[in-house]
């Protein structure tokens, strides 16, 4: 038995003669059950001590000529000192041995099982399971220029025809460009990186302000404040390294390859005035054009001739007049419009 053992249970001793006794008190009883309290080892050694007690208390009464079992008359109780010596030698040594041993083990499973309800009491108190993250789905329809504001405080203009699922994290914000063109002013937050995926690609920013926008020719990144980091998909086992795009910025990816071309951030800027309502062309092919044209207006234009299509042009035309941007080809290059209801076909001259 190791002495802090020894030690308690020669305070349990003292505690059994002490009750035993004829000054015991209601305070005295408040004294012990603070004891008691105190540990559970204790409660254990006590208890085992008292039943040792009672096991002696009946041997003396059988020692008294008594036969009902009761202990012995009061003249038969020694002084307390005696009682407490009694107490520790009420059973044989083996069995006293064994009980102890029974009694240090019973001592680990009641400390054992406190720990556990301690434990499950502080795990009902302080654990939270993970919150549960919704998933957002924000669309615009075609000609439709709309900005959001997100509960991060980031916020997002959505070109026509666009849509995103956005999901804010404790630990990350992560937003999904499903189709068209979005631009990110974001909140920063260290904590929680915003991360912008399409087709395999990620943009990645603290605090800054940039667009993605995914189309049939491609992925196309334009930083127009901060530093975006663009991560690849890996290949095979190995991660590609990511490129990081300062203001100035346009990466454009095609399959696996990524280009990027550093602007002046003014003329970055400029590739973003959709959001004001034009389109901004420099040095663009007719087809190219109309193709943006398209992507704001239900009436197409359709390109009629490779001829036609391979004009160049170049100048800024509200994307929701395309009329007016006909009616200028017409009038500067080579060729001539057909308007119906639904398109407007234009054919070389």
């Amino acid at each position: 038995m190791s002495t802090q053992s020894l030690a308690i249970e020669h305070t349990a001793a003292q505690w059994l003669a002490r009750r035993d006794g004829s000054d015991w008190s209601p305070a005295a009883q408040a004294e012990l059950e603070r004891w008691l309290d105190q540990s559970s080892l204790h409660k254990v050694t006590f208890l085992r001590l008292q039943a040792a007690w009672q096991q002696a208390g009946r041997l003396r009464a059988l020692g008294a000529g008594r036969n009902d079992g009761k202990a012995a008359p009061e003249r038969w109780r020694p002084a307390a000192g005696d009682r407490r010596h009694d107490l520790l030698q009420a059973l044989p040594p083996a069995r006293r041995s064994r009980r102890r041993r029974r009694g240090r083990w019973a001592g680990w499973a009641v400390a054992m099982a406190s720990l556990l309800v301690v434990g499950a009491v502080l795990v009902g108190r302080f654990w939270r399971p993970p919150p549960a993250v919704d998933v957002i789905t924000y669309d615009s329809a075609i000609g439709q220029i709309r900005t959001l504001a997100l509960a991060d405080g980031s916020q997002v203009t959505l070109g026509s025809d666009s849509r995103i699922q956005v999901r804010l994290a404790p630990d990350h914000r992560d937003v999904a460009l499903m189709r068209g063109e979005a631009i990110f002013a974001v909140a920063k937050d260290r904590r929680r990186p915003f991360r912008v995926a399409s087709d395999g690609y990620r943009a990645v920013a603290v605090g800054t302000r940039y667009s993605v926008r995914r189309g049939d020719a491609g992925l196309r990144v334009v930083v127009t404040e901060g530093t975006v980091r663009l991560e690849s998909p890996a290949r095979g086992n190995l991660a590609e390294p990511s490129i990081l795009l300062p203001a100035g910025s346009v990466a454009l990816v095609r399959g696996k390859d990524v280009l990027v071309r550093s602007l002046a951030v003014a003329d970055a800027q400029q590739l973003l005035q959709w959001r004001d309502g034009l389109l901004v062309f420099r040095d663009t092919t007719l087809a190219d054009a109309a193709s943006e044209f398209n992507r704001y207006n239900a009436r197409k234009l359709v390109i009629a001739d490779a001829a036609a299509g391979a004009l160049r042009i170049g100048g800024s035309f509200r994307w929701d007049n395309e009329e007016a941007f006909v009616r200028l080809l017409q009038a500067g290059f080579p060729v001539r419009a057909q308007v119906q209801p639904d398109r407007i076909i234009v054919h070389s001259r």
